[in-house]
């Protein structure tokens, strides 16, 4: 397991060379990247040209959807669409610990590469990919967060392009893997709470806005409102990530961290109950559905044992998310759809977790 150090803040790096000329200067944003990457798995970045507008939109009609009546809300839910897009009522998604189920608190909506009925790979059957649901009744969202969501893309080509570098590989070298990405955007919302015992929320409790995970992808472009996001460090403790105006928190998922044999962390991350309202915004960004992860040949010392196995990162993404959603659990259970063959044993390898 991926060990890293016992650090009590997150590293904020500046990525503005990426987007410049200079290869040195790319070079040495990459050596903080890695730093940051193989001892935290977490970092803010600054300097990602993103327009502040566009963020603005995005919370604003993020806001005036879910403050839709629920029966309009679940005009959407995600279980209508073969494709996994749309509205995630509180309580539809669960993350387990052992046999137990968590008790998250948010509602969410969820959307990706927005494809035609008549894709290929949707028609193939490939669920993660396909047309988005979009809601007539926010004038404008399609357009907003559609926007904000391909910007967002954006820096994750340019954030691979930094990765691969910190790696040692040709600066291009993710490019192969993102031609048609299940990179999915969630609009999440934490109403407020009110009423709730805030000395109650600790490491074995499953009272959470959301529970301690790691992230599948690739890595995390996360974009939030309000405090909440919490971090475990190799000690077992939990560490405050706050907003940084102007930055947004990128985080390590399971998908590097398998492709470098442990170089990179897929650190566990939780977000505790808070009394205010709160707004999150991830993008996980992943690899093409039919990409086979492992590590990297360079990344296997030469007599040492594979420590992760081969996996297809669209099985992976389809096996996790039939594990957490409530409407893919029944359709499991009638025959509708199943596991991967692949990924049945449930089993995980990634991240740094909490400690006992």
């Amino acid at each position: 397991m991926a060990k890293g150090r016992a650090f009590d803040h997150i590293p904020l790096v500046d990525i503005a060379p990426l987007l410049g000329d200079d290869v040195e200067a790319r070079k040495a944003v990459a050596r903080e990247m890695e730093k940051a990457a193989s001892e935290v798995g977490f970092l803010y970045v600054t300097g990602h040209a993103i327009a502040p507008e566009l963020i603005e939109n995005l919370q604003a009609k993020a806001a005036a959807f879910f403050a839709l009546p629920d029966d309009v809300k679940r005009k959407y839910y995600i279980g209508n669409s073969r494709a996994h897009r749309g509205y995630v009522p509180m309580g539809e998604e669960n993350f387990y610990s052992g046999d137990v189920p968590s008790v998250d608190k948010k509602e969410a909506f969820d959307l990706s590469i927005d494809l035609a009925e008549d894709d290929p790979d949707h028609i193939k059957g490939y669920r993660l990919l396909g047309p988005n649901q979009w809601p007539n009744e926010v004038e404008g969202f399609k357009e907003d967060i559609y926007a904000y969501y391909e910007a967002a893309t954006s820096l994750g080509r340019t954030l691979f392009r930094g990765f691969a570098l910190a790696l040692g590989l040709d600066e291009n070298y993710f490019d192969r893997y993102l031609t048609k990405p299940p990179s999915q955007l969630r609009l999440v919302h934490y109403p407020e709470a009110e009423g709730f015992d805030a000395s109650a929320i600790g490491g074995s409790s499953s009272n959470f806005g959301i529970s301690p995970h790691t992230d599948y992808e690739c890595f995390t472009i996360l974009h939030v409102t309000a405090p909440g996001l919490e971090v475990v460090n190799a000690e077992g403790n939990w560490v405050d990530a706050p907003p940084v105006p102007g930055a947004f928190v990128i985080n390590i998922g399971d998908m590097l961290e398998a492709m470098t044999n442990g170089r990179f962390i897929a650190t566990a991350h939780r977000v505790r109950r808070v009394a205010y309202e709160r707004y999150s915004f991830p993008l996980f960004c992943s690899v093409d559905y039919d990409t086979v992860v492992e590590p990297l040949p360079q990344f296997i010392e030469q007599d040492a044992t594979r420590t992760y196995p081969a996996y297809v990162a669209g099985d992976h993404l389809l096996a996790q998310t039939m594990r957490t959603f409530a409407y893919l659990r029944k359709l499991e259970k009638e025959g509708l759809v199943a596991i991967p063959a692949s990924e049945t044993t449930g089993e995980t390898f990634f991240g740094r977790k909490e400690r006992a």
